[in-house]
């Protein structure tokens, strides 16, 4: 039974929490770091400077406090690492038989586990950043209002008092009594791993990729508020960050979603500085994200919208990434690449139920290498990926294993998990026509 809707103060974004009574439970969820010793003394990094030790973490933590007046956080990497990645699952956000819920990132994990992806059989190879500090709300405030931040923990109280509510307009998009400080987590592993990837790049010219696995996803929320199981925009605030504190003055924001990344689109609609591109399903929700949206002002041009036609799979998207986006990546020339969402989000997945892409983890494995490699040739390897959605688990976590083994530049086994008997033929002539009119609308 849905109560009368609660307005919670002066959002100033005419946001209403509409308020149900929800009882759930949640699972308890920990990580301990395991200890490794290596006799041959493995390096790391320390705020940009090499050094050995005899005696090194499994998984690194990373103590970033941020203070007013302080230098950049000071992390810990390892020389040859090659994945870094960090976890924020947000076990207490949850709605029981929502698509959105505490089971994605843990599956993700478990199958990480499986694989023998992670630090305990990988050594320094495959580091997890653990301790990480949550985003301040400077930090969010400089993508999202003020009010919008305000409202939302202000409404904390109320989410305890009725275990769940709803943002109206929002998708919906739900909360609980924990998802502001669980989003502030989310948005605090990207900017994290920002750190880490720009610390590792100052010594190596071959640094880590980065994966923040983390949840709720990002990418849909607006400015002003939440929208689309979206809470705050987790990839535009690491973009700001990386200018703001580390000087990473051009960024490349690549979004690889069955939806189109409206939040991130909008954050950055009229800046030159950040370039926005946006391959999608046409017609999707939210109905943004048209071929001829490019920016305006001083950001016109720097927003590249490409929906494609349902039925799109591996070779629509070899095509749009060696014809699209490698030639505008290097037309941009980027400080750093950050892609939406963690790789590029996995709802696109043949087997997932809110797509009609049929890609499949070989298509995720290839776009994986790419991105690596673009960003080795363009900006000193700095390349960070978020995850957004994908919402049936075991397509979910095989693809992002598949991610991490094309980071450790491993063979795929993606023929091992895909079934192709579930393709069809792709609609490649429509897309030809939209890649040639996206060229002329952009002038490559």
């Amino acid at each position: 039974m849905e109560l009368p809707a609660v307005c919670l103060g002066p959002f100033g974004c005419n946001l209403l929490f509409c308020v149900r009574p929800h009882n759930y439970s949640h699972k308890k969820y920990s990580r301990n770091g395991i200890a490794f010793k290596y006799i041959d003394g493995p390096k790391y990094i320390e705020s940009g400077k090499e050094h050995s030790s005899t005696s090194v973490r499994g998984t690194i933590y990373c103590s970033n406090q941020q203070e007013k007046n302080v230098g950049l956080p000071s992390d810990h990497i390892p020389v040859s690492a090659k994945v870094v990645y960090a976890a924020a699952p947000a076990m207490s956000h949850n709605q029981e038989s929502h698509p959105e819920c505490n089971s994605r990132v843990t599956a993700i994990l478990t199958a990480l586990e499986k694989m023998k992806l992670t630090s305990k059989f990988r050594g320094l190879d495959v580091v997890e950043i653990q301790n990480f500090r949550p985003a301040t709300t400077d930090d969010i405030g400089s993508v999202h209002a003020m009010p919008y931040i305000s409202g939302l923990e202000k409404a904390m109280d109320q989410a305890s008092e009725k275990g769940l509510i709803f943002i109206d307009g929002s998708g919906p998009t739900y909360a609980t009594a924990t998802t502001f400080q669980e989003s502030l987590l989310a948005a605090g592993a990207g900017i994290s791993l920002v750190d880490s990837v720009v610390a590792a790049s100052k010594v190596s010219k071959d640094p880590p990729v980065a994966f923040a696995l983390i949840r709720p996803p990002g990418h849909h929320a607006i400015p002003k508020g939440a929208m689309g199981f979206c809470v705050f925009g987790n990839i535009a605030i690491a973009a700001r960050y990386a200018q703001r504190m580390h000087g990473l003055k051009r960024v490349f924001i690549i979004d690889f979603d069955v939806h189109h990344g409206n939040g991130t689109n909008d954050a950055f609609y009229e800046d030159p500085d950040i370039f926005f591109l946006s391959t999608h399903q046409a017609g999707s929700y939210p109905g943004t994200g048209k071929i001829d949206q490019i920016g305006c002002g001083r950001g016109e041009g720097s927003t590249l919208n490409l929906p494609l036609p349902g039925g799109s799979g591996d070779t629509a998207m070899r095509t749009v990434f060696d014809e699209v986006i490698v030639p505008c990546a290097q037309r941009f020339k980027p400080d750093i690449i950050l892609v939406s969402a963690g790789i590029f989000r996995y709802d696109a997945h043949l087997l997932d139920p809110l797509a009609s892409f049929q890609f499949t983890t070989g298509t995720y494995y290839m776009l994986a290498s790419k991105i690596k490699q673009l960003a080795k040739d363009l900006c000193g390897g700095r390349c960070v990926f978020f995850l957004e959605g994908g919402y049936n688990l075991s397509s979910l976590s095989n693809s992002v294993v598949e991610s991490f083994r094309a980071f450790l530049g491993e063979r795929s086994l993606a023929a091992e998990l895909d079934d192709p008997s579930y393709l069809h033929e792709e609609p490649l002539n429509k897309v030809k026509q939209l890649i040639e009119k996206v060229k002329h609308i952009h002038s490559f």
